[in-house]
């Protein structure tokens, strides 16, 4: 479904988000008070405070079965794997994760919690990757990391626990932009791409002239315009890249990608990227399951221990990966 978020006017930009997803950004707020705003920090900096200021939504959670971690080979280095195995699993379908942070910040730690409610959830494996950060690792490295561990998990999958076949990929904001990335990479170079692919609150294109990102980026609602800025500049080479379709994936063919979950924040500066993504899946007749959820904001899916709405948003996923890869 793709219909246009409520718009009002209000002294309280937060009155206008679930009650709960507002509680989300009031203790965001508060665990960040104390550090300066993370795009005026070094990217290594940044990246420590997001693991400090994170943690409160990292913290309880299902117990895994168990969880182990390997180093998988790239053409750079090699990348953290993490493997989750849910008491419930059931089959041997997965899914492999990409944290979000636009291309900066974030890794497996930031996103364990969320990693292990989609386990259990849905009862598969899942697999977080570490794949190299921005500024470090410019466009399109990442790419090429990820190209290369699905290689590795396609030739690894029996020793980790799961069929290749019934491997699903997904990701948040940049995870999300990386994960149809790599997809349209391996497509247009003959390899197996995965079942599905799960794409929550994606950046999908890095220009910035777009409606939600004049509604929603004054950094009320979690990510910002100035925050976005700097992630992509830390991400590109030039300006060029904004305008490769493996870095703004909106500019490229999609014909041929696996089918789609999008979860969509409606208050957030990727509204317009998410819903026009949706469109253009569509187009290129890639089946795509879109939800919006009325009143949340950028990473809500990460306020599941304090919030109705985004644990449905996870109980939806699941149910949708059970019926292709469960």
């Amino acid at each position: 479904m793709t219909t246009e978020p409520g718009i009002k006017s209000a002294t309280d930009p937060l009155s206008l988000l679930d009650p709960e997803i507002a509680e989300f950004i009031r203790r965001g707020v508060a665990a960040s008070q104390k550090f300066p705003p993370r795009e005026s920090m070094s990217p290594p900096e940044a990246r420590k405070v997001a693991e400090i200021a994170r943690s409160q939504w990292v913290e309880g959670g299902p117990t895994m079965a168990s969880v182990e971690e390997f180093a998988v080979p790239t053409p750079y280095e090699a990348l953290r794997l993490r493997v989750y195995h849910p008491k419930n699993r059931s089959g041997d379908g997965a899914l492999l994760y990409l944290p979000g942070g636009g291309w900066t910040l974030f890794s497996v730690d930031t996103h364990d919690r969320l990693m292990r409610e989609y386990a259990q959830a849905a009862g598969i494996t899942v697999l977080g990757i570490d794949y190299s950060r921005a500024p470090e690792a410019k466009f399109p490295q990442a790419i090429h990391e990820l190209d290369a561990v699905l290689d590795w998990l396609e030739q690894n999958d029996a020793t980790l626990g799961f069929s290749f076949g019934k491997l699903a990929m997904g990701g948040d904001s940049a995870g999300g932009n990386l994960t149809v990335a790599t997809c349209m990479k391996r497509r247009d170079t003959g390899k197996r791409l995965p079942a599905a692919m799960l794409l929550n609150y994606g950046s999908f294109d890095l220009g910035f002239a777009k409606d939600s990102v004049v509604k929603f980026g004054n950094g009320a609602y979690v990510l910002g315009t100035h925050m976005m800025l700097w992630f992509t500049m830390n991400y590109i080479r030039t300006p060029d890249d904004m305008l490769d379709p493996l870095a703004s994936p909106l500019r490229g063919d999609k014909a041929g990608l696996p089918p789609a979950f999008m979860a969509i924040a409606d208050h957030d500066v990727l509204y317009d990227d998410n819903v026009a993504m949706a469109r253009a899946l569509r187009e290129a007749g890639v089946e795509v399951c879109d939800n919006i959820y009325p009143g949340t904001v950028h990473s809500f899916l990460e306020a599941m221990s304090i919030a109705a709405v985004s644990r449905r948003a996870i109980g939806e996923t699941a149910d949708w990966l059970r019926e292709r890869i469960g």
